[in-house]
């Protein structure tokens, strides 16, 4: 017997929030005023790690200039980002799944700073039961923001599922043995998800919400 989904826990850049080209660009940005070498693809690869791991991972042999990188990146980011809004059709899924009883969170890389200016953005705090970010909390893949969130919202791992583009998304839901869906529209490749054994590996927003709503409609019929 399927077991019931009461929680749907979103990643939000590059699942949710059209941002990727953006975080990169001022990776680079960053980078570049610093005279760091950096690729596209290296910066692109750490989105949905929190920004000390990010600083870490990409400028390791500059460990005193991290806080410099990060407030550029974090300056240029927030400047030039104002456009930045969801993909097509996450309003609606998002909207629909409340609407059938499901609790919404979202769990993300961001820092609580960038996670409440986008919240605001896109006017959709009171979308979600709760909200963590890696700056109060473990970086993904360190499970500890799931555990909060299900702590939180009363709900076993297994009456939820993550939603995410990453492999640290899906390592951390199986890191706490929690059901895990995928997105290939984001960050990593399709080979990369796979790895983590995700219910399914979804190509873009329409699928993911066509997904979420046969769990939620399967899991009443049980």
């Amino acid at each position: 017997m399927q077991k019931p989904v009461e929680l749907i826990v979103f990643d939000w850049d590059g699942t949710l929030f059209d941002s990727v080209g953006q975080i990169v660009a001022s990776l680079m940005f960053a980078a570049k005023q610093f005279d760091q070498p950096l690729t596209e693809a290296d910066a692109k690869s750490i989105i949905g790690l929190g920004l000390p791991e990010v600083a870490h991972v990409l400028f390791s042999t500059v460990p005193e200039l991290h806080a410099d990188i990060l407030k550029c990146y974090g300056d240029h980011y927030v400047e030039h980002s104002k456009d930045d809004r969801w993909f097509a059709g996450v309003s609606e899924m998002l909207t629909d799944l409340k609407a059938q009883g499901v609790k919404l969170a979202v769990a993300t890389g961001k820092s609580r700073r960038g996670l409440d200016r986008v919240l605001n953005q896109t006017q959709s705090m009171e979308l979600f039961e709760i909200t963590r970010a890696a700056s109060e909390t473990k970086s993904k893949p360190d499970p500890l923001m799931l555990a909060e969130i299900l702590e939180f919202t009363g709900v076993k791992a297994e009456n939820a599922i993550m939603v995410g583009d990453t492999s640290y998304d899906l390592e951390m839901a199986r890191n706490i043995a929690m059901p895990r869906v995928g997105v290939s529209y984001g960050v990593h490749t399709l080979a990369t998800l796979q790895q983590f054994n995700p219910l399914v590996i979804v190509e873009d927003v329409p699928a993911l919400h066509q997904f979420l709503n046969q769990q939620v409609n399967a899991s009443d019929v049980a």
